[in-house]
């Protein structure tokens, strides 16, 4: 017998996953500033499948060294509770320094880590997202990897953005459900009402909101909070901060017309 086939006789399935992930983090010591190769070591779709880390890449590389709070909805491996966890894992060998939370419909505590807990309860769940804000304080990073029904990743933007750090990011993943029936999308209708699109489309002008013509306007929380929207296939970023900039051409009507 073989020390491998004596060691698995001798332990247990649940301990030599275990084992299986601390060595893939061993091994993504070596990588650390590479995302596409974290999660490659760490069997995440998010690369080769998905297209994802290039732009997880470009976008987080400014955290990578700092102390942040980065959440992300949905853990992976559907009912298993043995099986997902392996963008969390990425995330921690990416963000030396972070702590990484994440939430799911199903019960993954068995994948928790040092630097890694996981809540058990539904994304469109306001009271149990409240208090997953309260033991975590204000996020760093946010990612929506959950259900990808249309409602449910509106929903959740509108609670946790304003949980969002000024300065922060809110990521949205596999968009392309804005598009797709079962999901509560459309490709019939670009314009319709409760889609991804429809609804994220629109905050664009949130960022334009000092150029409206328009007499008594009250800024929404969006108006004064999104700085830009980076749209990628399948994906949308959106960066928080104090959306402040006046419009240079109404200023100068207004002095000439004052």
């Amino acid at each position: 017998m073989n020390l491998l086939n004596y060691i698995k006789d001798q332990t247990t399935y649940e301990t030599r996953l275990k084992i299986r992930y601390k060595l893939r983090s061993i091994k993504a010591l070596f990588y650390r500033s590479n995302l596409d190769k974290l999660a490659t070591i760490h069997k995440t779709d998010k690369n080769k499948y998905h297209f994802y880390t290039q732009h997880y890449q470009n976008h987080f590389k400014p955290y990578r060294h700092k102390k942040i709070n980065l959440l992300e909805i949905g853990v992976g491996g559907y009912e298993n509770p043995l099986s997902g966890g392996q963008s969390l894992r990425m995330w921690k060998s990416f963000f030396p320094f972070a702590k990484i939370f994440s939430l799911d419909i199903y019960d993954k505590s068995f994948l928790q880590e040092r630097r890694i807990k996981i809540y058990k309860g539904s994304q469109i769940d306001c009271d149990f997202l409240e208090s997953i804000y309260d033991e975590a304080g204000l996020f760093d990073i946010i990612i929506d990897d959950g259900s990808h029904i249309n409602e449910h990743v509106i929903r959740s933007f509108e609670f946790l953005f304003p949980k969002l750090k000024i300065g922060g990011i809110y990521a949205i993943e596999d968009t392309q459900t804005s598009y797709w029936e079962d999901y509560g999308g459309t490709s019939k209708d670009f314009n319709s009402k409760g889609t991804i699109y429809h609804y994220f489309k629109s905050l664009i002008d949130s960022l334009n909101h000092e150029e409206f013509i328009l007499d008594n306007y009250e800024k929404s929380y969006y108006d004064k909070h999104i700085i830009s929207m980076h749209f990628y296939h399948n994906m949308i970023f959106i960066y928080k901060g104090e959306n402040n900039e006046p419009s240079n051409f109404l200023k100068n009507n207004k002095r000439k017309n004052g």
